[in-house]
């Protein structure tokens, strides 16, 4: 059994047991988190597809917020002495799929 769900604006395919990142979500860790806007619903062949979303939640339990992996931003051009470097490290939160209702 699995189901499309979207989380802040990204869509990710889970099934229960799962652990996934998403972007920063405003809870705690240890909180329990209910997703209600599943896109598609699979269970053995049977498929429920939403217009626009199913009648099914997620639920979900916070486990940590970390950062991902720096991503270096370079920009120059050629001949004139222009350069910038810059940084950027994504926040993420990692969520462990409970079940799906």
């Amino acid at each position: 059994m699995y189901a499309i769900v979207e989380i802040k604006g990204q869509q990710f395919k889970v099934s229960e047991g799962q652990e996934i990142f998403v972007h920063r979500l405003d809870a705690k860790e240890g909180d329990q988190v209910t997703f209600d806007k599943v896109l598609l619903l699979a269970k053995d062949d049977t498929y429920q597809v939403g217009q626009p979303t199913v009648e099914a939640k997620v639920n979900t339990t916070v486990l940590e917020h970390l950062k991902g992996d720096k991503v270096i931003v370079f920009k120059k051009k050629r001949r004139k002495g222009y350069r910038k470097k810059n940084g950027h490290r994504q926040s993420f939160t990692k969520i462990k799929i409970d079940s799906i209702a």
